[in-house]
């Protein structure tokens, strides 16, 4: 039952009144070939298309959006595609994740500055999941999220390939001198094979299934390959669903609540979830008011199975096999027990309505809870003299024998430095060795870079040596696995204690009860804190100064400080028509 009437819409305040300004507005949309009957009493509705040419995971977003707008005509609403910033994964330097509050923004002030009542936001390349949710978040209008899908299995030399977790599997074993040139570039032309993201459980698709399990997408839509013809419905669902929901007065408050955050949280875990998603989910809850913090995440993943046996955590399958194992839907239905299933969805139905029939077609692929991939969840969060604020580790993607681990710290203070070292032959490292990159954290990276999953020296490469301990203030790709101890809280950059380390001191990873130290007597740290001094600032002017000003840290999700729900008073929309 409608909860609106047409003159009750948000884009009635700019065509309805008999004025001067409406004048203008109503004249403006004749110009773009409109006539009244096309815009006044019925939804306006915003596609928000981050498709670019140099975005290769939304490359089939041109016709998606067709696909959304003939939908959203369906449902007797007025579909206008608006182009948003398209925070690609694959070119944007330093980091794309300096440019995921900057999507936020745009996406909030594109709905509260134009006559939309309801909007469709198309992404799916890492931080546009995000960036775009948590911009509408703050919008308040009804929203549905379309994801656009993982893309085909890579493929080389009769060979299944997942892209990035591949990549660098072939990249040591080229800097081992085991593949030829022939071979690495067989690699490089099979790795990535059609429209859409990353086909391993990398951020991509961690972020669009959270997005599912909030309830933001239509259900089980995060699973869909890209280049399915059941992509192409999916987006034509979304158009007409969208609709009903401004009628419906649907709006996020009313689906993303604390329980919905933390089915997500629970989803994640049993997915696999890249160590991205928390910097990401905590961001996205707290624009919807909700306290999501680190530990609530360790709780939830020392009593969640990891079910979805996909690369890299996985290791069997990718996004394609996920998908026809029942997708999203299927594995919710496995854990539904540890879900509230009451929660309010886009559909306008609860969880538990949405995954009635829900089945698993192999599994192998979505294990079922007897068998689980790894017996707790996708990430733990560590504490400790080097991370008092937090740092977080993928335990299912590491070599087992390094959660108890002890070793001696060769520390860089720069990227640069690092790439350069880690080519020596000659350098002084073992297996015991603790690598550690600092500086590369939200504000020193700048930006929060993926430096995290640090190269193997190749020293230790030819030994055979495929994983080691390494620490960072970095994040990593979701398609990276190893050993790797990110987000270490506060960084380095603004005092935290990663700064004070040094090389020969002994670190202590002791991942069962998730601590992590420098064993470095406190005077002596005291000593070296009182020396330490605060490097340059890494920009003068711009959008990346007022980023290095307002970033929060990790363990809050690097959100700006004055875009969270708890900044300031809610001012709503002035008329200032």
């Amino acid at each position: 039952m409608a909860a609106k009437t047409p003159s009750e819409l948000r884009s009635a305040r700019w065509f309805a009144p008999d004025d001067l300004r409406s004048f203008g507005h109503r004249s403006r949309m004749m110009q773009l070939g409109y006539s009244e009957a096309d815009f006044r009493d019925k939804p306006v509705i915003g596609i928000l298309n981050t498709w670019s040419e140099l975005n290769t995971c939304h490359s089939h977003f041109r016709e998606r959006a067709k696909d959304v707008a003939r939908g959203v005509l369906q449902g007797g609403g007025l579909p206008v595609e608006m182009p948003s910033l398209s925070v690609d994964e694959s070119f944007t330097k330093p980091t794309s994740m300096l440019y995921r509050n900057m999507l936020a923004m745009e996406t909030e002030e594109m709905i509260r500055s134009h006559p939309l009542d309801g909007v469709v936001l198309m992404g799916g390349c890492d931080k546009t999941t995000p960036g775009l949710v948590m911009g509408a978040i703050s919008a308040g209008v009804p929203m549905i999220y379309l994801p656009a899908g993982p893309m085909l299995r890579g493929n080389y030399a009769g060979k299944i390939l997942g892209s990035g977790s591949d990549a660098w599997k072939y990249w040591d074993e080229r800097r081992a001198g085991n593949i030829s040139d022939k071979e690495w570039q067989g690699v490089e032309g099979g790795i990535a094979r059609s429209a859409g993201v990353c086909m391993t459980m990398g951020t991509a698709s961690t972020m669009t299934a959270i997005a599912d399990a909030m309830g933001i997408t239509l259900p089980g839509a995060s699973s869909i390959p890209a280049v399915d013809s059941n992509h192409q419905r999916m987006g034509a669902d979304c158009g007409r669903r969208i609709v009903d929901m401004v009628w419906e007065d649907l709006t996020p408050d009313r689906i993303i609540t604390e329980a919905a955050c933390r089915n997500a949280a629970v989803v994640a875990m049993a997915t696999g979830c890249s160590t991205n998603a928390v910097v990401h989910l905590i961001a996205m809850a707290r624009r919807a008011g909700v306290d999501l913090t680190l530990d609530d995440l360790d709780a939830l993943g020392r009593i969640t199975p990891l079910i979805a046996n996909v690369r890299p955590a996985g290791k069997d399958y990718l996004m394609e096999d996920f998908y026809y194992a029942g997708g999203l839907r299927a594995l919710m239905k496995q854990i539904e027990d540890r879900l509230e299933l009451s929660c309010l969805t886009v559909t306008g139905k609860t969880m538990g309505e949405n995954l009635e029939g829900a089945q698993v077609y192999n599994d192998d692929v979505i294990r079922p809870l007897s068998n689980p991939v790894y017996a707790e969840g996708s990430l733990a969060v560590l504490r400790g003299n080097l991370c008092p604020d937090g740092a977080v580790i993928k335990p299912a993607a590491c070599d087992p024998k390094y959660h108890v681990h002890q070793g001696p710290a060769l520390v860089f203070d720069s990227y640069p430095e690092m790439k350069k070292a880690i080519d020596d032959e000659h350098l002084d490292v073992t297996p015991d060795t603790v690598m550690v990159l600092r500086n590369a954290g939200p504000q020193g990276g700048p930006g929060f870079p993926e430096w995290g999953m640090l190269p193997i020296p190749k020293a230790l490469i030819k030994q055979g040596h495929r994983d080691m301990l390494r620490i960072s203030d970095a994040r990593m790709s979701g398609t990276s696995y190893g050993a790797c101890v990110l987000h270490v809280a506060p960084e380095s950059y603004v005092g935290g204690p990663l700064a004070l380390l040094r090389t020969g001191d002994i670190v202590r990873l002791d991942l069962p009860n998730r601590t992590l130290d420098m064993l470095v007597p406190e005077d002596e740290l005291a000593t070296r804190r009182a020396a330490w001094q605060a490097p340059e600032p890494r920009f003068d002017r711009g959008y990346g100064w007022m980023f290095q000003r307002h970033v929060t840290q990790a363990d809050q999700g690097c959100d700006f400080d004055f875009l969270q729900s708890d900044f300031g008073r809610t001012a709503g929309e002035p008329d200032i028509f």
